[in-house]
């Protein structure tokens, strides 16, 4: 499906990919309503939509990726509603079944907030500026029952958000990944991954995985699969 791109908005690339295989695989429940966090083109969402999902949201903090969005939405057809801001903030209150998250992950040569189109892809120095926040907060985001698929690099820490994720009520484990070369951004910072322990000296390539997590069904009597730690 060719999508149009707006200048300075993401392209859907390799993780992308990845995560639609993912969603594929996870075999979405007919119906579902989807929250696509970081929605650039649209692609995400897109592919929900025609995977069954009812409802789908979109969420970006870049103006010409919510415009874009919207036209790929309109060229396709598809229902796509596509909303400006933090999606934490913007979709507070609200639950989903099925949650698609692929944010910001590249370590950066600094912390803060990023400008243009770097807030695409800079996450601080250990590329987990918003990994964590999302972590924290996906279980409120699903319904009980509902799913997350997030992906990320490898050199941002498998292990942590698998376990943020499981400390924060969620069962989590790694269902797809890949080694991909890497792209003109990560080529551009190699001596500063190296520098840092994050690539070994020569390496051109990273490893990304898709990572999962499932909030448990209320059981009965269990006052509503209430999170770790809310009281």
């Amino acid at each position: 499906m060719r999508l149009l791109r707006a200048p300075g908005v993401y392209a859907p690339q390799d993780d992308t990919e990845l995560l639609v295989d993912a969603m594929n695989a996870a075999a979405i429940p007919m119906g579902a309503r989807v929250l696509d966090i970081g929605t650039g083109t649209g692609a995400l969402a897109l592919a929900a939509l025609r995977a069954g999902a009812a409802e789908v949201t979109g969420v970006d903090v870049s103006r010409r990726a919510v415009w874009t969005a919207r036209m790929n939405a309109a060229l396709q057809r598809l229902p796509l509603r596509v909303r400006l801001g933090n999606a934490l903030e913007v979709v507070a209150g609200e639950r989903f079944d099925l949650v698609l998250a692929n944010p910001p992950y590249v370590p950066a040569e600094r912390d803060g907030a990023a400008r243009g189109p770097a807030r695409a892809w800079d996450a601080g120095l250990d590329g987990r500026q918003l990994l964590d926040p999302l972590c924290a907060r996906m279980f409120d985001l699903l319904v009980p029952g509902g799913m997350a698929l997030m992906v990320h690099s490898a050199l941002c820490g498998v292990e942590t958000t698998l376990q943020q994720l499981r400390d924060n009520g969620l069962k989590a484990s790694v269902v797809q990944r890949r080694w991909v070369p890497f792209g003109p951004v990560m080529r551009g910072r190699v001596g500063f991954l190296e520098e840092h322990g994050l690539i070994e000296p020569g390496q051109q390539d990273e490893e990304l995985v898709v990572i999962r997590g499932d909030r448990p069904e209320r059981a009965q009597g269990d006052g509503g699969a209430e999170r770790p730690g809310a009281r």
